[in-house]
Formats: C-alpha cells, structure tokens, sequence
C-alpha cells in the first residue's frame, strides 16, 4: 500500500492557477504508475492525468495543454498544476496510485488503481 495526502486545493476565480501535489509514505513511490482523477457532485470519478513510473504521461481532452502532471521520486510527491481553469474542473480532485506492469503504461481508468487520497476540493468561481 502506499499511502497518499493530496494538498493545493482551494477557491481560485476562472483563468486562475493552481498547483496540487501528492505526497507519498514509503520507498516504494517510484515503482508505480500515478494519476489524478476528479469528482464533481452527482458525477462519475474521471481521469485528469496520468504518469507512467519511467515519465510517460496522459491527459484527459478536457485538460490538455492547460494541465502538466509531474513526479519526483526523490521526494515522493506527485503534483498537477493546473492554468487556465474554468468553472468546469470545480471538483474534488484524488491522486492515485497504480501497480501497472510496463514502466511506460499509464492506466486511465479507476479500477486500475489500488491506492488513493483522501481529495482536495478545488473551486472554480467564474
């Protein structure tokens, strides 16, 4: 298991930047695939981002080029940061953790991933 605590979230108005990070326990941060995922009330869990464990990432449409996930391994922490946001990201936004096989998978879909944060809620007023 790895256990994770999401951190960054916050109130910011449309057009706004935010950084979220995630840090990790454990030594064993760098042997899994990361991704950010976001729920809005009444909604679906949906994938942000993604990173593989070897730098390979994945960006949901709705945030490419608005969006750059990243790792250090040496610290353990995952962070997103977020530009250009708009009322629509308004959700509680979970980092996770996956087990993937392949150093160049990234999985985009919940059930890939065994370890999750507890969310950050992040609110876009327009």
């Amino acid at each position: 298991q790895v256990p994770l605590v999401e951190s960054g979230g916050g109130l910011v108005q449309a057009g706004g930047s935010l950084r979220l990070s995630c840090a990790a326990s454990g030594r064993t941060f760098s042997y899994y695939a990361m991704g950010w995922f976001r729920q809005a009330p009444g909604k679906d869990r949906d994938f942000v981002a993604g990173i593989s464990r070897n730098g390979n990432t994945r960006y949901a449409d709705s945030v490419k080029g608005r969006f750059t996930i990243s790792r250090a391994d040496a610290k353990s922490t995952l962070y997103l940061q977020m530009n250009s946001l708009n009322p629509e990201d308004t959700a509680v936004y979970y980092c996770a953790a996956s087990a993937a096989v392949g150093s160049l998978y990234v999985p985009d879909v919940p059930d890939e991933y065994s370890d999750w944060g507890q969310g950050t809620q992040v609110t876009v007023s327009s």
